[in-house]
């Protein structure tokens, strides 16, 4: 089996995941790999590296970049005032799908926030993305709220 590893995404790993976002056609984002964007990217990249409650992860496989994913870490009142881990902008790139890699990272995310002793780990996933919906379930994530947007640009 090829060794897969999960690190903290770092500077010079913005090609290979803006390259995966704009390749998601689904995802309705607006990602590109054209130059004039690169300054969008590495400002979202620095505000991301300097909070202590968002973290950018690459997954590895063979020295490349073949997935990627945030969490973020939020604590409310609720719940007697717990955490709780977000999942978000999860992507493996698309030659590397169905090889367990989506499953690597989600599994990873689940026990770092039982190591934390984080309450609950939560994600959105795009209401078109049925497949991703089932992979979900079957990690066992439970479809238990439903999810509102307003886009303000």
């Amino acid at each position: 089996m090829i060794q897969t590893t999960i690190r903290e995404a770092r500077k010079d790993d913005l090609a290979a995941l803006i390259a995966m976002f704009a390749a998601d056609d689904m995802g309705g984002h607006g990602d590109t790999v054209a130059t004039e964007a690169l300054p969008d990217y590495l400002r979202a990249f620095e505000i991301i590296a300097a909070s202590p409650d968002q973290t950018l992860f690459v997954c590895e496989r063979a020295g490349e970049v073949v997935g990627t994913f945030q969490t973020i870490i939020t604590t409310s009142l609720t719940g007697r005032g717990s955490s709780a881990m977000i999942i978000e902008a999860v992507q493996t790139r698309a030659d590397m799908r169905g090889q367990g890699i989506g499953a690597f990272m989600i599994e990873w995310v689940i026990a770092e926030a039982k190591g934390r002793g984080i309450r609950l780990v939560q994600l959105t996933s795009n209401a078109e993305r049925k497949d991703a919906h089932r992979f979900y379930e079957r990690l066992g994530f439970k479809p238990s709220h439903l999810g509102f947007k307003m886009a303000l640009k």
